[in-house]
């Protein structure tokens, strides 16, 4: 007796395709999942190892500069520039090989002989700017751009900000909503007033993570009314005062672990208005000198200043170079038309030696 082979359990047999394409949608979903994984690491890495990604960018291999160089003075005006008299005499006493001028002013403002008194500030305008508004982004835009135009010259190989009247307020505050791309203890407040190495100057032009952030939170808005509706014409508040131009550079290089290659102080010497009457502190600015402050004995004793006490932290830094004692400050601010002319008139703005600069 021959015994019938049955056929395949029907059962069985429709399990099998089943199976198989449970199994293939449990491994897609796997593999799905180590991908979200892997781009979510990407992308807090990308927040996170700025240090590793900017040094890579700045420590680019490059040809060492042979030859003259040069102190790039960089001028961010409202319009045109003030005391462009004192600037003429300034520079007059400078060989003009040894230093280059930008001016970054409003968009259409074209520096030439009937604008400027100052031959050097002719035709050194940036062709490309941007409107500027303190307390904005803006701020630190026009700052990069001048930057990027005075690396163009390989023989500049230090950069001074030199600015125009801007209001000026007190200290900025961090925004936990620039985190974690600007991480809290990576914060920095500094000087507007900033002298900078060609290094340091590339990060800034380079940086493409950390502005885009200071770009995003430091915004200027309308003040509300009672009822809630805005009113252009009040008052203008800002997102935790957050100020970018106090902000920005220093931050950045402590984000790019540069912080111990950099002073913790400013070349221009600044008077800050310490009234104790809270109603005149409430306009906290620098103290612009006038005609009777300018006179040559004043002046000596801002050339004289070697220390530097801050008093949040109870500590004195003594100004140095090479173990050597320096002066402090190399500039001073704000000056108003007629000291200007007394520092001419008594012959207080003598030689300039960029050398002071570059050593």
């Amino acid at each position: 007796m021959v015994k019938k082979r049955l056929p395949p359990s029907s059962s069985s047999s429709a399990l099998r395709p089943h199976l198989w394409l449970g199994s293939k949608i449990i491994v897609s979903f796997v593999i799905f999942l180590c991908i979200f994984a892997l781009l979510r690491l990407h992308s807090q890495s990308k927040h996170l190892s700025l240090a590793s990604a900017r040094a890579a960018s700045v420590r680019r291999p490059s040809d060492p500069f042979v030859g003259l160089p040069k102190i790039a003075f960089l001028f961010l005006a409202r319009s045109n520039l003030p005391l462009d008299f004192l600037w003429q005499r300034f520079f007059q006493n400078a060989y003009e090989g040894s230093f280059s001028i930008y001016i970054h002013s409003k968009p259409g403002i074209v520096f030439d002989e009937s604008t400027t008194r100052c031959t050097f500030f002719q035709g050194r305008q940036l062709s490309k700017s941007v409107q500027v508004a303190w307390g904005e982004s803006s701020m630190i835009k026009a700052e990069k751009l001048l930057l990027e135009e005075a690396l163009q010259d390989p023989a500049n190989q230090r950069f001074v900000l030199i600015s125009d009247s801007f209001l000026d307020e007190k200290e900025g505050r961090y925004n936990p909503k620039m985190s974690p791309t600007i991480p809290k203890d990576r914060w920095r407040k500094g000087s507007q007033w900033i002298t900078l190495v060609r290094k340091h100057a590339e990060v800034i032009v380079d940086d493409d993570l950390i502005f885009p952030v200071f770009n995003q939170h430091c915004k200027r808005r309308p003040a509300l009314d009672l009822d809630g509706k805005m009113n252009p014409r009040k008052v203008i508040q800002k997102e935790h005062n957050c100020i970018p131009d106090e902000h920005y550079v220093q931050t950045l290089l402590a984000m790019s672990e540069l912080e111990e290659e950099v002073e913790r102080r400013t070349l221009t010497y600044t008077l800050w208005n310490e009234s104790v009457n809270e109603m005149e502190r409430q306009g906290w600015h620098p103290i612009t000198f006038k005609y009777t402050d300018a006179d040559p004995e004043h002046i000596q004793e801002i050339k004289g200043i070697n220390h530097v006490y801050y008093e949040t932290e109870f500590r004195t830094e003594w100004c140095k170079s090479n173990a050597t004692y320096v002066p402090c400050f190399l500039f001073a601010r704000k000056f108003s038309r007629g000291a200007a002319m007394r520092l001419l008139s008594e012959g207080v703005v003598g030689p300039f030696n960029p050398a002071a600069l570059l050593s």
